[in-house]
């Protein structure tokens, strides 16, 4: 999944990004925290912290880092509750580059 959300931002427009992975959640808390990044993009599904474990412990730290996440199981309930925890997107798989780019522009 990373290496899909990599080459997604690697396309024209995003070329340049600096890039940070982490494998699981607790890893992307830590990277978060030490490179403080324009944005934040989460599989739903990682190991060691859900992504809404780590959209609220960012929001507990005061981080307002810009959040969204990538799902190949998208339902309105899983929505609800990234937006109601903090979360400003949602990618569903599978997508295109430009639909992803288009959800990407909405933030930067």
């Amino acid at each position: 999944m990373r290496m899909i959300v990599i080459r997604n931002l690697r396309q024209p427009g995003y070329g340049d990004a600096m890039i940070i992975e982490a494998a699981n959640g607790i890893g992307a808390l830590d990277a978060v925290a030490s490179a403080k990044p324009d944005l934040v993009l989460s599989d739903w599904n990682m190991p060691e912290m859900s992504v809404i474990e780590l959209l609220r412990a960012l929001r507990r730290q005061g981080n307002p880092v810009p959040f969204g996440f990538i799902t190949s199981e998208s339902s309105p309930d899983m929505e609800g509750q990234a937006c109601s925890a903090g979360a400003e997107l949602s990618i569903a798989m599978p997508f295109t580059v430009k639909a992803f780019q288009a959800q990407i522009g909405l933030l930067t």
